[in-house]
């Protein structure tokens, strides 16, 4: 078992620390793991998490793999479990840089306007709660202090793109530190998401690109998602990466491991997928409230509810789902139920 904060050694340069699950309920946010690594006289720091001892914790891991003598964070991604002690990488005592992805400042800058967004896509699938506002005031008063920005935040989208060759994979991106650091463009979880490779060590760091079968955001692109877990999985195959790490299973995964994980992700991906076509097949209409129940018994089935499982997430996956399928809301009465044209009533 892991604790929230708990450092694990990749190597003698990179550590992974160990973030925690939500828990709503008991007023306990989640924490995205980040990784600590030392390529040459840089500090590299992929994500920040959230809390007071998870930031201790980032300081003693930076500790461990020293000495340096300047100091890089790259987000992945800007939802709150991930960002939330940013401005550490100032207060280091030395030349800092930090760099997110263009597309996730509004959230970034806006958090409560993002989980809004959530919240209200969900309300026809769920039993009746707290407005959607009052909601996401709610689940975001779990993750303070957040401090996304620091004196030295800047966008990767300010630098020149790169294209990256990784054995016979190709992707766009970023390289830091004399190309042993590179930031590969997903954008599967959410609209401006990066993985991080760090060639010296192997490691690849999906970060939450590998955070269940399904994404489950608003902003999530379920093609992005799929396609940037198949060349991660070749990349395995092909030896261009040793270890695989995530946002959130607080596990290491090596070689023909890492293969064999992300080809049973793909696998569930399509068997959601057909559970969900299954519900819906051979309707025009489908009641938002009894497709999440059908839904969530296919996850809990299928196994296939994420690192970080909860009715939340699983009623955001439904909505996805649904758009998935071509259905879409009738705007004038969002618990009203979705249609899909060019179907017909069968039975």
């Amino acid at each position: 078992m892991t604790a929230l904060g708990d450092l694990i050694d990749l190597d003698a340069s990179t550590v992974l620390v160990v973030g925690q699950e939500l828990d709503v309920e008991h007023g306990r946010p989640d924490a995205g793991n980040a990784l600590v690594h030392r390529a040459g006289d840089t500090l590299v720091l992929v994500d920040t998490g959230v809390t007071e001892p998870f930031r201790t914790a980032l300081r003693d891991a930076a500790r461990r793999v020293g000495p340096w003598s300047r100091a890089l964070l790259l987000t992945t991604h800007g939802h709150p479990d991930h960002i939330g002690n940013n401005d550490l990488v100032d207060e280091l005592g030395v030349p800092a840089e930090h760099y997110v992805p263009a597309r996730e400042l509004d959230q970034m800058r806006d958090p409560v306007a993002y989980w809004v967004r959530a919240f209200e896509r969900i309300a026809a699938f769920t039993e009746p709660g707290a407005p959607p506002e009052q909601a996401a005031r709610r689940l975001l008063s779990l993750f303070e202090p957040m401090r996304p920005f620091g004196a030295s935040t800047r966008t990767y989208e300010e630098l020149p793109p790169e294209h990256i060759r990784i054995g016979s994979l190709r992707f766009s991106g970023w390289t830091f530190a004399d190309g042993a650091v590179r930031v590969l463009r997903s954008q599967g979880h959410c609209a401006g998401h990066v993985i991080v490779h760090l060639r010296d060590c192997g490691v690849l760091h999906l970060s939450d690109e590998g955070n269940g079968a399904c994404g489950a955001m608003a902003d999530a692109d379920q093609l992005k998602i799929q396609t940037v877990l198949g060349a991660v999985a070749r990349l395995f195959e092909e030896g261009g990466a040793a270890l695989l790490t995530d946002g959130h299973t607080f596990a290491v995964r090596r070689g023909a491991e890492a293969v064999s994980h992300l080809d049973g992700l793909l696998a569930q991906a399509v068997a959601l997928q057909r559970a969900a076509l299954e519900v819906t097949r051979g309707t025009r209409r489908v009641e938002p409230g009894a497709f999440a129940a059908a839904y969530a018994r296919s996850v809990a089935g299928l196994g296939t509810g994420g690192a970080n499982p909860n009715a939340m997430f699983t009623a955001m996956m439904a909505v996805n789902q649904l758009h998935g399928l071509g259905f879409r809301p009738d705007p004038a009465d969002a618990s009203a139920p979705w249609s899909r044209g060019g179907s017909t009533e069968r039975g």
